[in-house]
Order: structure tokens, then C-alpha cells, then sequence
């Protein structure tokens, strides 16, 4: 095999690589060989077809068997010994001259074919001890925790029945109808015993705002139209009535934070509770604070890291968030219009983001490979599992197609081999750490919002 660099600019490369007839030859002969010892011709007996018959029945076959061989594994050896590391696949042209190809077929020829590919860059690495960056700590005070117990006790909201109340807004309704169209009932028009609390829209829009100021016992005819997107087509459009008998009127009583509500969430008692609301407000701030110290960690390696990018990987990134978007802007109706930008603005700005994109990419996984960094096998169990749960009663069939697709077990490995890095870097730069309230956590949080959308 010789190997000739056809061209090399910046990151890309043309190279020429010839297989020897010789080599093709030898690879040919090789073949049969092994074909004649296992193929069955009629009028000859297993491993006695002589091998001149054997290149008239398949000797256009196993050289073109031969010569994909060759290319691929050529190709392969082509750029390991180069030292270069190719950014995607690299395009292949073989000769298209039909006589050339005859020749190489009959073995009268060598196989000269190109490669044109784009390498990867080299990339010096910045010293991570010299990065400035800056931990928040947002403590939880008691309030938070109060506000979030508070909520807790909203969304256990009971009610209780009082005899002679007019129904207000948020109270809950026992009803029982019969609905009509034309005077005559209609089909899931009639129910009895149903729960509904006012303000909560689960109905028919009118239906609700009539039930206003009843009270038990009491009888009520409300007349309602059906939309015209409703469900059921042959409803559409049309105007009900609904004979409404209320049975009861309840008004929301709200749970006293005390060790009987708590007990009634399965813990030992308001003590436990509190603690539980503590931990867990302290991890979304953590996780919140994590993820502007990642933030800033990334904009800090981008800067710090100043090299050409192939412009395949950038094409290809981009044409995927780009694809993205346009799905995302018709399945939501808009248009560029309603962004305030053209177009030619929004393509300028996510080639932007494609670039960052992919120099983050390359930093990462030069710093991984550099530094050892690895997943390991129960880190990637655990994250197949989390994925798995996302999606309930079709766990295995999820779990089957991650281990049968690599490209979708590697997205689920990339944002955790991202983190291990991001770790890694943390631990050398030692970012000073800063005490905030909750306010100034979610003001940072929102800037770093504004400055993505910016």
C-alpha cells in the first residue's frame, strides 16, 4: 500500500492510497483457495472444483468481495499511520473510468482511489488552576420551608359540608344531571354523584359560573353550548340543557400542619416533615447553583480555548438544532416575525451556538481522554434505568432499544461523561464559595436565562 497527501488547508486533508495489483492478486487467490475447499459445484465432488472453473462461475464476485476488503481496511490503516484522527467519515472516491474498473477487476491494474476527510485539532489545554470561578450557597430559611409546607397543605386541600352554605368559588359541588338537546337526553349527558369544585373549569365553559350561590337541595336548569373543538364531533356547536340537582355544597378545609397531617403522608410526625421540606429545598438550590458553576465553567473554557473547528462538525450540528427549531416554530404556529428577528438572524445566531457547541464538545473530550476519565458500568445502569422510568408500562421495550442502538446509548452517556469532566475541572480550579439569600440565587439564575436568550 503506498499513500500519497493529495492536499492539506487548515483541517482538511486529501489523501491518494494505491493497493498493489500484486497485493490484489494475492488477496484473490487467497480467496478461491478458501472457496475451494467449501463450495459445491454440480459435476464435482466438495473441494475438487478446480479453481480456473472457480474464477469463471465467481471471479468478478469475490474480487469485488477483494476490493471492498482492501478499501476498508486500507483506508483504516491509511490514517492510523498518518497519526490523524478524521472529525466524521471520510469520503471516499473510487476510479470511475469503465476500463480502469476492468482492468482492476481482472486483476491488470492496482486500485488507486482518494480520501478527502477533515481532522480533528490539536488542542492545548488551558491550566484549570488559573480559572475564576465562584460557588453560590443559598441557605434555606425557615420561611421557605413554611412556603413550601404551605403549598404541600394546598394540594391536600379536604372539604367539609355545611348545611344552608351558597357555593363560592373553590367550594366543591355533589351534583347530579341530566343533560338534553332538543328535550331529549343525549349520550354521557347523565351522571350522578359527581364531585366538582368551582373555579377548577373541569366542565363545559358556563357550566360552573351557574352553580354559583346554590345551596343543597336546591334544583337548577342550566343551559350551556357546547364548543366547537369539543370532543365529541356530534356535540359540537350545539346548545344543552342540564337538569342539575345539588346534593351537597362543602367548603375547602385546609390540613393543620401538625403530626396527624404528617402521619397521613406516611412519616413519623411535623418534626420529620419540616426535615424532609429542609432537604429537599436544599437540593434545588444546590442543583441550581451547580448548574450556574457549570455554566460559567463552560463560557470560561470556551474562552480559554482558541482553535479551528472542522467545518463538517459545525455544519452538522448546526443543521440538527436548526432542524429542531423548525420543528418546534410549526408544531407552536410561530414565525420569525413573532421572535423579532429575521430569518437570517436566527440562522446567524445558531450557527453561533453550534460552534460553541462543538468547541465545548472537542475541550470535554480532550480533557477526558487526557485525564483517564471514564463511565463506568453501574453509572450508565443507573442512568438507563432513570431513562427507562420515564416511561411507564413500556420499560422494557425502552431498555431494548437503548441495547440495541449504540447512537442512543451514547446520547444517554454524553451528559454524564460532561459532568464527570465538569467535576474533574472543579476540583482543580477551587471556586470561591459565596453565601445568598433564595432572591439572589434566582436573580442569578434569571440573568444567566436573559443571557441565553439574548
Amino acid at each position: 500500500m503506498q499513500i500519497k497527501e493529495v492536499s492539506s488547508e487548515g483541517l482538511k486533508r486529501q489523501i491518494e492510497v494505491v493497493v498493489a495489483t500484486a497485493e490484489l492478486n494475492e488477496r484473490y487467490e487467497d480467496r478461491l483457495n478458501q472457496l475451494k475447499d467449501t463450495v459445491q459445484l454440480k459435476g464435482f465432488r466438495k473441494g475438487k472444483v478446480p479453481v480456473n472453473h472457480l474464477k469463471k462461475v465467481y471471479g468478478k464476485s469475490v474480487m469485488l468481495e477483494i476490493l471492498n476488503d482492501a478499501v476498508k481496511e486500507t483506508s483504516a490503516k491509511a490514517i492510523k499511520e498518518r497519526e490523524e484522527r478524521p472529525a466524521l467519515q471520510p469520503d471516499i472516491v473510487l476510479p470511475e473510468d469503465p476500463e480502469k474498473i476492468e482492468r482492476i477487476l481482472a486483476g491488470e491494474d492496482d486500485l488507486a482511489y482518494s480520501m478527502t476527510f477533515e481532522v480533528l485539532p490539536k488542542i492545548e489545554l488551558t491550566d484549570f488552576t488559573t480559572l475564576k470561578l465562584e460557588r453560590l450557597t443559598a441557605k434555606v430559611e425557615d420561611k421557605d420551608r413554611d412556603e413550601a409546607i404551605d403549598r404541600l397543605l394546598e394540594n391536600n386541600m379536604g372539604y367539609e359540608e355545611e348545611a344552608g352554605r351558597a357555593a363560592e368559588d373553590k367550594d366543591q359541588l355533589t351534583i347530579s344531571f341530566v343533560g338534553k338537546i332538543d328535550g331529549e337526553p343525549f349520550d354521557g349527558g347523565t351522571a350522578e354523584d359527581v364531585d366538582l369544585v368551582l373555579g377548577e373549569g373541569r366542565f363545559i365553559p358556563g357550566f360552573e359560573e351557574q352553580l354559583t350561590g346554590v345551596k343543597a337541595g336546591e334544583e337548577r336548569l342550566l343551559e350551556v353550548k357546547f364548543p366547537d373543538d369539543y370532543g365529541a364531533e356530534h356535540l359540537r356547536g350545539k346548545t344543552a340543557t342540564f337538569e342539575t340537582m345539588i346534593q351537597k355544597v362543602s367548603k375547602p378545609k385546609r390540613p393543620e400542619a401538625d403530626d396527624d397531617f404528617a402521619k397521613s403522608l406516611g412519616l413519623e410526625g411535623i418534626d420529620k416533615l419540616k426535615e424532609l421540606m429542609e432537604g429537599r429545598i436544599s437540593n434545588e438550590y444546590a442543583q441550581a447553583a451547580r448548574n450556574l458553576l457549570k455554566r460559567k465553567l463552560l463560557d470560561e473554557l470556551e474562552k480559554a480555548h482558541d482553535f479551528e473547528l472542522p467545518p463538517s462538525l459545525v455544519e452538522r450540528e448546526f443543521e440538527g438544532l436548526w432542524e429542531q427549531l423548525a420543528g418546534a416554530m410549526e408544531r407552536e404556529g410561530k414565525k420569525w416575525e413573532d421572535e423579532g428577528k429575521t430569518e437570517e438572524q436566527g440562522r446567524e445566531e445558531y450557527r453561533k451556538l453550534a460552534e460553541r457547541r462543538v468547541r465545548l464538545g472537542l475541550v470535554i473530550g480532550e480533557i477526558g481522554d487526557k485525564n483517564k476519565i471514564e463511565i463506568g458500568e453501574e453509572e450508565l445502569r443507573k442512568a438507563l434505568i432513570e431513562q427507562v422510568r420515564q416511561f411507564p408500562g413500556q420499560e422494557k421495550a425502552v431498555y431494548e432499544y437503548y441495547q440495541k442502538n449504540p447512537a442512543a446509548l451514547a446520547e444517554l452517556r454524553a451528559p454524564i461523561f460532561e459532568d464527570k469532566v465538569v467535576d474533574y475541572i472543579v476540583e482543580l480550579a477551587k471556586p470561591s464559595e459565596r453565601m445568598v439569600t433564595k432572591e439572589e440565587l434566582q436573580k442569578a439564575l434569571e440573568a444567566e436565562t436573559e443571557a441565553d436568550q439574548a
